[in-house]
C-alpha cells in the first residue's frame, strides 16, 4: 500500500457523516411536524411496510434481518399508534397482512416535505459547489441504498 491516507478512511467518514446527518435531521423534524418522533426501529418498519403495502411480519422481519419478536414489537408499536393496520390476505384468511393507514401516508408525506424544506434551508448556508456536490451525489447515494438493501446470502461478502 502506497503512502498516504487509507482508503478505508473516507469510506469510514462518510459512514459517519451519513449516521449523524440522518440523525440530526430525523431529530428535527418531529419539532417542526408536531409528530411524535418514532423509535428507530418503529421507522424503519414503517418505511418498509409503505414500501411494500401487504407484507407478513414474518417476511418483514427476514427481508429486514430483525428478530421475529422485535419486529413483532415495532408493529404492534406502530398499529397503537394507527399507522398500521393488519389485515387477513384474501388468499388466506390465516394469513395477516401489514398495510400502512391513511393517516400513516399523511405522516408520511408531511415528513417527506419537511425533510426536504429543512434540507434546502440549510443548504442555503453553504457555498454554491458544494450545493452542486450534493445535488450531484443523490442518485449515488441513492444506489447505494438499493444495495445496502439488496439481499444477500449470509456467506456472500458485501462488495
Amino acid at each position: 500500500m502506497s503512502a498516504g491516507r487509507d482508503p478505508s478512511a473516507g469510506t469510514r467518514e462518510l459512514a459517519t457523516v451519513l449516521r449523524d446527518l440522518a440523525w440530526t435531521i430525523g431529530r428535527l423534524v418531529p419539532e417542526t411536524t408536531g409528530l411524535d418522533p418514532l423509535p428507530i426501529t418503529e421507522l424503519v418498519v414503517l418505511k418498509h411496510i409503505q414500501a411494500a403495502p401487504g407484507i407478513t411480519v414474518t417476511e418483514l422481519a427476514r427481508q429486514l434481518r430483525m428478530q421475529q419478536s422485535n419486529t413483532s414489537t415495532a408493529v404492534r408499536g406502530l398499529v397503537e399508534r394507527g399507522l398500521v393496520a393488519r389485515e387477513s390476505s384474501p388468499a388466506d384468511r390465516r394469513v395477516t397482512m401489514l398495510v400502512p393507514t391513511e393517516k400513516s401516508a399523511a405522516a408520511s408525506e408531511l415528513v417527506d416535505t419537511v425533510w426536504s424544506g429543512t434540507i434546502r434551508t440549510a443548504m442555503t448556508g453553504l457555498a454554491p459547489e458544494q450545493v452542486a456536490a450534493l445535488e450531484s451525489a443523490a442518485g449515488a447515494l441513492q444506489a447505494l441504498d438499493q444495495v445496502l438493501r439488496t439481499e444477500r446470502p449470509p456467506s456472500q461478502p458485501h462488495r
